[in-house]
């Protein structure tokens, strides 16, 4: 790392640079954004990483590590960084989080236009903590957005952005990035099934909710 940079970028936040990148590339692969529209961030201490803006996920380098603190001070790098990021930190400011992913996915997009909250058409809407609500309009990169997200993420650990996309989060890179793709899936299931004619999508009661929450606790951890 070069010294002109805004201080000086420890090891551990190299490797989550790493990560980061690693992390937004996928976004760009698996067709949940278009060029340089969604971001991605981590939380390393009281540091946070963040993509910065305008520039294609392919061309960021070690070098180009950009990061700020929970109120907003670059202290890392010189690349300006992304425009949402008074979203990013409203969620590291108000919950555990320890990374953010933000896409600009067709499907859930679409959802957002149609209804104020994704239906729950399949037991994974439990690891989201529940129905995922669509937060009001807001102009992108603008506090109002970010308070309209907080309250759509209440109890919950993801949501939609009306006429805009989605946002997640979760413990660490792969967790956040899996909330998303799921909540894509489950908007492009949601979608497919309620434009059969004739049919009304079958949708999970409360009950079956808070048993697949039960059951997910454990899911993936070792015994």
């Amino acid at each position: 790392m070069t010294e002109s940079q805004v201080g000086r970028v420890r090891p551990d936040e190299e490797r989550a640079w790493e990560a980061l990148v690693a992390t937004a590339r996928r976004t760009v692969a698996d067709g949940l954004v278009v060029g340089t529209s969604g971001n991605v961030s981590v939380r390393v201490g009281d540091t946070v990483l963040v993509t910065p803006s305008g520039v294609p996920y392919d061309r960021l380098t070690p070098d180009d590590v950009t990061g700020v603190g929970l109120d907003g001070r670059q202290v890392r790098g010189t690349l300006v960084p992304t425009s949402e990021l008074p979203m990013h930190l409203a969620v590291y400011r108000t919950t555990d989080a320890r990374a953010v992913v933000h896409t600009h996915a067709v499907h859930a997009t679409a959802v957002s236009l149609l209804v104020p909250e994704l239906p729950p058409v399949h037991y994974m809407t439990a690891e989201l903590g529940g129905p995922v609500r669509v937060a009001p309009y807001a102009a992108y990169g603008t506090d109002e957005l970010a308070r309209n997200m907080l309250a759509a993420l209440t109890d919950r650990s993801g949501c939609l952005l009306r006429n805009h996309g989605t946002i997640t989060y979760g413990a660490s890179l792969d967790q956040a990035y899996d909330r998303t793709a799921q909540l894509e899936w489950m908007c492009r299931l949601w979608l497919t099934a309620s434009s059969v004619p004739g049919h009304t999508p079958s949708l999970l009661t409360e009950g079956q909710l808070a048993e697949a929450t039960e059951r997910l606790r454990g899911y993936g951890r070792r015994t």
